[in-house]
């Protein structure tokens, strides 16, 4: 990463600009495996009142590249739990993945005290990010190497 790139937590009014990149990279990164309805539904869910109110439950960071957001990632309670966590949102603008952005989300989620407080954290990773995860250290929950349902991969990490 170059020294231009920072990392910082989410703040009210950088909404709009997570959804926009959130939005380009779902339509970009995950078009090959995923249909066109798919995506057109994706997108729509992560509209910027949907960030908003994301980021008030969650501990929510934005990368940024000088002023511009090109990156994001999220932590908060797995479904309220205090011993369980899950990561949620982590998106990096594609033509700024494959430098390690994407590593640096995961590493500031993982310092982060929710990370630290659980004894297991759960990701629903994209079809597209799981070797991603897998590289992380995150293995499949259960073994299942598919995607369930809502069309995600479920992977989680245990803490030592």
């Amino acid at each position: 990463m170059n020294d231009k790139i920072s990392i910082r937590p989410f703040v009210n009014g950088d909404e709009t600009e997570v959804s926009k990149v959130v939005c380009k990279t779902i339509a970009i990164s995950n078009k090959n495996d995923y249909p066109p309805e798919f995506i057109e539904e994706n997108v729509k869910s992560h509209s910027p009142e949907v960030i908003a109110e994301r980021a008030k439950d969650a501990h929510f960071y934005v990368v940024c590249d000088g002023e511009k957001i090109i990156g994001c990632g999220g932590i908060t309670g797995y479904w309220g739990s205090e011993t369980e966590s899950y990561l949620l949102t982590i998106f990096v603008l594609p033509e700024y993945q494959s430098m390690g952005i994407g590593r640096k989300i995961v590493e500031t989620l993982e310092n982060d005290e929710y990370f630290k407080r659980a004894w297991r954290t759960e990701v629903g990773s994209s079809i597209t990010a799981v070797n991603f995860y897998r590289k992380m250290g995150y293995t499949f929950k259960n073994g299942v190497t598919t995607p369930d349902e809502f069309n995600v991969v479920r992977l989680e990490k245990f803490n030592k």
